[in-house]
């Protein structure tokens, strides 16, 4: 009975192996936690040593190429038929890729990250004014483009093969251009099961990195005490609420989930800029955006290798690579989320609009970024210079200028966007893994939701636990699972857009002009027909061998459509995706 059950609702190559190996995970973590943690550092230090400049190479390298694309004639292309319509309107669209995209570690890292670089930045003196503008311009590099660049490859991708060429909905179909058809055999089933690995390691970093932060929200408005108990009690909890929003399926959950997570950061990031330093934060988001802008292209090839203040690889090491391996690693996740709720977009309205997604991560970084930084330049003293930085936005909270009571209402609605954002990344999460593993059916059956929103959960915890046993922080332990994770993933990525060139190519950019009539057949076609009046009483009719009569703006407009062959590759097994009926 289980035979067959795999055998008709999941790929079983894939979700045996990935089943398996994350339960084989799982043991290793809860058997010997110590082992796993050193193993785990072994293979961060060497990934870091040797192969940073992948990571800074591919993450630039996938900028460029979505804009080029965005602005290329191909971004008329539909991710699905020509007469296609998107599935869902511009805000509920925009919200839900948002909160999938951004998630914890904006709450997380928007006060901690700009303090940690001001008062210990790779190059120069810390606590200079040259330290507090480049904290903010490297906060910014890590959270404007580079990571929805990544996002978009991959969404992009798996949006148009399965939408527009009819293949199924999962990794392995963007690269058939590349594999044809060994994407039905073992190296598609190697992609599809890499996918896996990089979405449940990126969704683990973000929710135990939720768990930490829930945890000390508690410890300061309650006084709980923030441990590792704490926080795996917090991820199983947590993880409820999740499985609850997965069970009622994307529209009456997940959407509803991810409208009320952005409303509601919202409201704190608001509360926030009107009792911060308003006008300030208004000069500082003038200035942040500019600076950005001008510096970004030099930044984006910067490795760090020798010089800055005897730290800069270190820094790098567990700042950029930490992030680009950390977007690589959620890609799958974001990217078949995206590339879901993306149905009938241009490929021109996708890209742009995942664009723009970062300037509302850059305004909220600099309402709580430059509110710490004005803070502990006028006093460098202020707690906020050595908060841990799953503390730090309750610090910025605490030193408001408004009543305790105040204080401690925006500690709680922190505590809660936390939670929904967690539970928004779980319940997201989950969707696409089963989606990654049941051979791209986008509405999956809920018992296998079931089982990767727990798994998911399980490994956070055993991550937390691993790096507490091993003698280094959970942070650390996180950071070096999404580092690990996101190599494999950076190549096939790369591969992704290879596939994706070469199947725009076979796009036939299609002008239709309307055929223009001679001066002389038109004359003796209106004469024939007044003729025909005349004779019969009738009406001027159109003569059966006569030109047809044009709108005059098509006669001189030219008319651009996308044709592209219809045929589905051989062993496709795609259909035409099925609108959302969760």
């Amino acid at each position: 009975m289980i035979v067959r059950y795999l055998r008709e609702h999941t790929s079983p190559p894939v979700f045996v192996t990935s089943a398996l190996l994350a339960v084989a995970f799982v043991s290793w973590g809860v058997l010997s936690p110590a082992s796993l943690g050193s193993v785990a550092d072994s293979v961060n230090a060497w990934i870091t040593d040797t192969l940073g400049w992948l990571y800074i190479f591919s993450a630039t390298g996938f900028l460029v190429f979505v804009i080029v694309l965005m602005a290329s004639r191909y971004g008329r292309v539909k991710l699905g038929p020509s007469d296609s319509t998107p599935e869902y309107g511009t805000v509920s669209w925009f919200a839900m890729l948002f909160t999938a995209g951004m998630g914890i570690g904006l709450v997380f890292y928007a006060v901690s990250e700009p303090i940690s670089h001001f008062t210990a930045p790779p190059t120069g003196d810390g606590s200079s004014p040259e330290a507090a503008r480049n904290a903010m311009l490297y906060t910014f590099f890590h959270w404007g483009l580079h990571p929805w660049a990544i996002y978009i490859v991959l969404g992009l991708s798996l949006g148009y093969f399965a939408f527009r060429k009819g293949l199924p909905l999962r990794p392995a179909a963007a690269l058939y251009p590349i594999l044809k058809d060994r994407i039905n055999g073992w190296p598609g089933y190697l992609v599809d099961v890499i996918a896996v690995f990089g979405t449940l390691f990126g969704l683990a970093t973000s929710l135990g990195i939720g768990a930490q932060q829930v945890a000390a929200g508690l410890d300061a408005v309650f006084g709980w005490e923030n441990t590792t108990t704490l926080q795996v009690v917090l991820i199983a909890a947590i993880t409820a609420i999740a499985i609850t929003s997965l069970m009622l399926g994307l529209d009456k959950g997940i959407r509803r989930l991810a409208l009320i997570n952005l409303w509601l950061a919202l409201a704190l990031m608001l509360f926030v800029f009107f009792f911060g330093p308003t006008r300030d934060l208004l000069n500082s988001l003038a200035s942040n955006i500019g600076t950005y802008v001008q510096e970004v292209p030099g930044l984006s090839f910067e490795t760090f290798t020798d010089g800055g203040n005897g730290t800069a690889a270190e820094w790098q090491s567990s700042w950029t690579l930490f992030y680009w391996g950390w977007w690589i690693s959620w890609s799958p996740f974001v990217g078949m989320f995206l590339a879901r709720i993306s149905y009938g977009r241009t490929i021109r309205n996708f890209v742009a609009g995942c664009l723009f997604a970062p300037v509302g991560a850059l305004v909220w970084l600099t309402v709580f970024g430059d509110s710490a930084l004005e803070l502990v330049q006028a006093d460098p003293a202020d707690p906020l210079a050595e908060a841990a930085p799953e503390t730090a936005i309750y610090v910025l909270l605490a030193q408001l200028p408004v009543p305790e009571f105040v204080v401690l209402l925006a500690s709680l609605l922190t505590i809660f966007v936390v939670v929904l954002f967690f539970a928004t990344s779980s319940d997201s999460g989950s969707l696409v893994v089963d989606i990654l593993t049941n051979g791209g059916d986008p509405n999956p059956r809920w018992q296998q939701r079931l089982f990767w929103a727990v798994l998911e959960g399980v490994i956070a915890a055993v991550l937390l636990t691993a790096g507490a046993v091993a003698g280094t922080d959970a942070l650390s332990a996180l950071q070096t699972a999404s580092i690990v994770a996101g190599l494999p993933l950076g190549i096939v990525l790369v591969l992704m857009a290879v596939g994706l060139t070469r199947a725009l190519r076979d796009e036939r950019f299609v002008v239709a002009l309307p055929v223009e009539p001679s001066p002389a057949q038109g004359l003796r076609e209106s004469s024939r027909r007044s003729t025909s009046s005349s004779e019969n009483g009738e009406g001027i009719t159109g003569s059966d061998t006569g030109p047809e009569t044009h709108d005059p703006l098509l006669s001189e407009t030219a008319v651009a459509e996308f044709a592209t062959t219809r045929a589905a590759p051989p062993d496709s097994g795609g259909e035409r995706p099925r609108r959302d009926q969760d």
